[in-house]
């Protein structure tokens, strides 16, 4: 059974990754810019982006936007918190531990950006990036950009002239920059979400030994009966 160290485990690997290449890029690369890893790969391409909102270009205008976004990131991790000790003391699914703490992980790691870039690093615009710069960072606390890189150009059509409400007839897909952080949150949801009847369950205790047989559901996760039982 997966425990709070392997929680903890699991996250800071995911979080060196993703602040690793956050990191790498913001310091070798200049705002907007392209870099193709694989000269015959073109639908994959390092793009390099700030993202001031959430993840995929999603955002709220302005600086009390700004805040608004980093307060909602900051009570998001204290309940996927909450949730992770919920499903670990309560012996679920060893799977859904695991895609919690990767949700987990892409909160915390995008929450970084938004915090601590502003201050540690200058700006990407037309220039690389220098880290605790005697001018100081490009904004303050919480105001910081997520650094974005991922992109996957995987194919470009054009619509038909028919389609209405339509002004821009070049489709490409998948047109979003995105991050690691974005991506192990995206691919946390999406396991639990597809194999949720498996995970979605905890074994209990028989007559003071752990059965794997007999199981209840999730929707008893923080059910006053089952905190009353155990």
């Amino acid at each position: 059974m997966l425990k709070g160290k392997h929680v903890f485990f699991i996250v800071l690997l995911i979080l060196i990754v993703d602040q690793i290449s956050k990191v790498w890029i913001k310091t070798n690369m200049i705002h907007d810019t392209f870099l193709i890893p694989f000269e015959n790969i073109h639908w994959f391409r390092i793009h390099f982006i700030e993202n001031p909102g959430m993840a995929f270009g999603l955002e709220l205008g302005g600086e009390y936007g700004k805040l608004i976004l980093s307060v909602f990131r900051l009570v998001a991790i204290g309940f996927i918190i909450y949730v992770i000790n919920q499903i670990v003391r309560q012996k679920y699914h060893p799977g859904l531990i695991i895609c919690a703490s990767m949700i987990l992980a892409g909160a915390i790691g995008n929450m970084i950006d938004s915090a601590f870039y502003g201050l540690i690093f200058t700006d990407s615009y037309g220039r690389i990036a220098k880290a605790f710069a005697e001018e100081g960072g490009y904004g303050g606390f919480l105001q910081g950009k997520v650094v974005d890189m991922l992109y996957f150009p995987l194919f470009e059509v054009t619509l038909p002239e028919w389609m209405p409400f339509i002004k821009n007839r070049r489709f490409q897909f998948f047109r979003p920059v995105f991050n690691i952080a974005d991506s192990v949150i995206t691919v946390g949801v999406l396991i639990i979400l597809f194999f949720q009847k498996r995970l979605l369950r905890r074994k209990v205790e028989t007559s003071g030994s752990l059965t794997s047989s007999e199981t209840i559901a999730t929707e008893e996760i923080i059910s006053p009966s089952i905190k009353g039982g155990e």
